[in-house]
């Protein structure tokens, strides 16, 4: 068969039992192609977002970075990056202005993504958050609005600021009273992205996918047969994490059963989440990963430890959980912490910098976020926030650089000046959000 006289369709999914699977980007898929394939041109590719976010800050002496592109120098949280580095973007001095003089925690998280005030009490009001922005706009266009991810348990109650809990557990809100739920779950997220479900779901996607998966390969070119086959391998190696999460799941689920309680209710690892915060983690960034590389969704966020988090790091030799160790933000103890954090960002960037798309890669076609909600742990300083961004956004945004706004005055500075920009390249053409009514300049 002559794939570039019958191409299939980008909207093409391969079928099986009970499960559907998208497929990555091809040469030979119609609306992404052209009679040249190799030339596909940039504008025809999506564009994503995915935000990534720590609670509670970073070890401020070793945030920094100097320099441009392949020759920019980065401290030793950032060294994860380095091999990133033209692709990278340091963006020091931004703040959330709503998220100062507020008091501590709840007061400076629930707004991170919407610029937003909000509201004390039982009723919760804040803002609609950047990426449901985005999300709202490209429903349409993918199968799944956006990705909303956890690694920790949503908490309950009030905090003595007398802020909801709830601003402390989530960054993602589909509006100014209610948070997007979170998916704390790997096998469920993992269900999701491939409409797994039913009495089969246990069973191998693969495998239920194999006889359509060769009839793909025999309308792809050479080199998309070798793509599928990477793309398979890939899929299988997520799969067979997902498959050990799965069962301790369904183990802590009938736990909860025979104690009458909600396992969610319960304290990891009895709750059911991974044990191992790295499975977790990574597993969450894979999941990311492959729903970007197959167009499931243009959108997503993990929140990969809330404010106030309980976290522990027995494998990196801190003693204390999250929150304490914050605290004594400036010990070295605390730096591993955070190098450990900007680890998944790149760990999930360089996923995505080996996904061929187009001329270059599903990266070159992204905008990833790391963020967190203050600047100091122990002085709960959100007068600033570490701010980093990876990949082009399409050629849009211009990388391998070192941008500080902290002397450039407050209304130069607005992060939501930056979500202003970063959605006016998406193509959501807005001329204010949350407390900005301009784009942040020089980016």
């Amino acid at each position: 068969m002559n794939w570039g006289q019958q191409r299939i369709d980008r909207r093409t999914v391969l079928r099986g039992a009970g499960v559907a699977m998208g497929l990555p980007w091809f040469e030979s898929l119609s609306s992404w192609a052209s009679d040249n394939p190799a030339a596909a041109r940039s504008e025809q590719l999506p564009k994503r977002f995915a935000a990534l976010f720590m609670g509670n800050g970073i070890n401020s002496k070793h945030w920094w970075a100097t320099g441009t592109g392949v020759d920019m120098e980065l401290s030793q949280s950032l060294q994860p990056l380095e091999p990133l580095k033209g692709k990278l973007n340091v963006i020091h001095g931004l703040f959330n202005k709503q998220a100062t003089g507020v008091g501590i925690h709840p007061g400076q998280t629930g707004n991170i993504l919407s610029g937003a005030a909000l509201q004390k009490g039982s009723v919760l009001k804040g803002g609609i958050s950047l990426d449901q922005v985005l999300a709202n706009h490209w429903a349409e266009q993918s199968p799944q609005a956006s990705l909303v991810l956890g690694c920790e348990q949503p908490i309950t109650g009030y905090h003595e600021t007398n802020f909801s809990m709830a601003y402390s557990s989530h960054i993602s809100w589909q509006d100014a009273n209610s948070p997007v739920p979170m998916e704390v779950y790997p096998s469920l997220a993992f269900d999701s992205l491939f409409d797994n479900h039913g009495s089969r779901r246990t069973q191998s996607i693969l495998d239920r996918v194999q006889e359509h998966a060769r009839q793909i390969k025999r309308q792809v070119s050479h080199r998309d047969q070798t793509k599928l086959d990477e793309y398979l391998t890939s899929v299988r190696e997520v799969e067979k994490q997902i498959e050990r999460t799965r069962k301790t799941k369904d183990d802590a689920d009938e736990r909860a059963r025979n104690r009458g309680r909600l396992a969610a209710l319960m304290k990891r690892p009895d709750n059911g989440l991974p044990e191992d915060i790295r499975d977790h983690m990574r597993l969450m960034c894979d999941i990311v990963a492959l729903a970007f590389q197959t167009d499931k969704t243009r959108v997503a966020s993990v929140l990969l430890c809330r404010d106030l988090s309980g976290l522990f790091y027995p494998f990196l030799d801190v003693r204390a959980a999250h929150h304490p160790a914050s605290h004594d933000d400036l010990s070295d103890a605390y730096e591993r912490v955070s190098r450990y954090y900007v680890s998944q960002m790149a760990y999930l960037a360089s996923r995505l910098d080996a996904m061929p798309e187009g001329n270059g890669t599903v990266l070159d076609n992204t905008c990833l976020m790391f963020i967190s909600n203050m600047w100091s742990g122990s002085q709960h300083d959100s007068t600033k926030v570490p701010l980093l961004l990876a990949g082009g956004l399409g050629g849009t945004l211009k990388t391998g650089r070192v941008l500080d706004y902290a002397a450039s005055g407050d209304d130069n500075r607005k992060l939501c000046s930056l979500y202003l920009a970063l959605m006016n390249r998406m193509g959501v053409n807005q001329t204010e959000f949350g407390d900005a009514d301009r784009q942040l300049e020089h980016l």
